[in-house]
């Protein structure tokens, strides 16, 4: 019988407690590899309050120390350029976690080896701090190494002209390299012209994100989840907000105003909230702040529409969660979006930057409660087919075994 595929994913992103949205869909892979009868391990980074070993869902993480309390706040916020890019303190703390992470693999390769039980793949997640943890640091005799890229790092190579001689080295290491979306793997390209990258999504756990149990069940006003950054386009939702469309549809439906629910937190939060303020939406927004994934799936059961105006998301899983929920999806045509908000399968996608077509888009949508049931449901059954953790399971399994020959 032939033995289990062992796997040792190494990355500074992973949920620290079950519900955390923090590299959810790490997790979610590394649960659906061990279903699949694999073994996987992790190693991530540490922070104030966690332990040093844990296991979650069945997956055994090692958080490695790599500073004071303190100063071990660069990972799972979202916010690691922008800490290291702000201080001296910070780039020493990006050097510490590289060479704690450095030597924890190093260690757990050595120990499995020793062990009898050698790893079969190592596969970093995101090229940047992961992968470039690894560099330099391989040995003759160890496994080969799959690395994955998720957006922030293919974005921060693509406006920082210095790291692209850094993002080739660090790529010419892997026997494999793969992108969550295409738009992010042909970005990924142009950095590194020789890379063959592969185009394989993360998972979202299905079980979690459905529909409501009553599929006539009310549903009100638009959503937004993400960061409270240029990048997520919150400033363009508002915009579209107060827009002719949306105006005249609130007439329409006898002067009631379309609300607006935002889930997420980040460096715009009091600038978001000055412009919806300016814009006379004060008292039509709700702001949640960051929730765990469970909260999220009210919200998105009970919206009639979420809006993604993101500029160059890597893929963008909220849409793939919201479309999960029987929720449509209206979302600029860019970046990985494309991938995941298909028009010919429930989606909408409009013209970067251009608030107006936003708006009208909503509008429509809020207009017509039976369209957008069945778009929401069309969604949902082509996100069933293409991003459920089997199916995602298989692909990596797959890429494993190229990677190894």
């Amino acid at each position: 019988m032939p033995r289990a595929t062992r796997v040792l994913f190494v990355t500074h992103n992973v949920p620290r407690f079950e519900g955390d949205a923090a590299g959810s869909f790490v997790l979610r892979l590394a649960v659906a590899l061990q279903s699949a009868g694999a073994t996987v391990d992790v190693i991530a980074p540490g922070a104030a309050g966690l332990d040093s070993e844990e296991t979650l869902e069945g997956v055994r993480i090692q958080r490695v120390r790599y500073a004071s309390d303190a100063r071990m706040t660069l990972a799972y916020a979202g916010n690691m350029a922008e800490q290291v890019m702000a201080s001296w303190g910070g780039k020493l703390a990006l050097l510490g976690m590289l060479r704690a992470m450095r030597r924890a693999v190093r260690t757990q390769l050595d120990a499995a080896a020793r062990a009898g039980a050698p790893y079969d793949i190592v596969h970093a997640h995101w090229w940047f701090p992961s992968a470039l943890a690894l560099w330099r640091a391989r040995r003759a005799g160890d496994p080969p190494l799959l690395i994955t890229m998720h957006g922030s790092d293919v974005r921060l190579a693509q406006r920082t002209a210095p790291a692209h001689p850094v993002m080739r080295a660090v790529l010419s290491q892997a026997a494999m390299c793969t992108a969550v979306s295409g738009w992010l793997a042909e970005t990924a390209r142009r950095i590194v012209p020789e890379a063959s990258i592969a185009v394989s999504p993360m998972p979202v756990d299905a079980r979690h994100f459905t529909p409501p149990a009553d599929p006539s069940a009310l549903r009100s006003g638009i959503l937004f989840v993400g960061r409270l950054n240029a990048q997520k386009g919150l400033a363009d939702l508002l915009d579209a907000m107060g827009s002719q469309a949306m105006r005249a549809d609130d007439a329409q439906r006898d002067g009631a105003p379309t609300s607006l629910a935002v889930v997420g937190d980040g460096p715009d939060g009091e600038a978001l909230k000055a412009r919806a303020i300016a814009l006379g939406l004060a008292d039509r927004v709700r702001w949640y702040g960051a929730l765990p994934q469970p909260a999220l799936v009210p919200l998105y059961r009970g919206a009639s529409v979420l809006a993604i105006p993101s500029r160059e998301e890597g893929l963008g899983l909220v849409a793939v969660e919201a479309q999960l929920c029987g929720t449509p999806v209206v979302a600029y045509a860019d970046g990985g979006l494309i991938d995941v908000v298909r028009p010919d399968h429930g989606g909408t996608l409009v013209t970067v930057g251009d608030t107006r077509a936003l708006g009208e888009a909503l509008a429509r949508l809020l207009a017509d409660e039976t369209a957008a049931r069945v778009l929401g449901m069309t969604a949902r059954h082509d996100m069933l087919a293409r991003f459920s953790p089997e199916a995602a399971a298989d692909r990596y399994l797959t890429h494993y075994r190229q990677a190894a020959r």
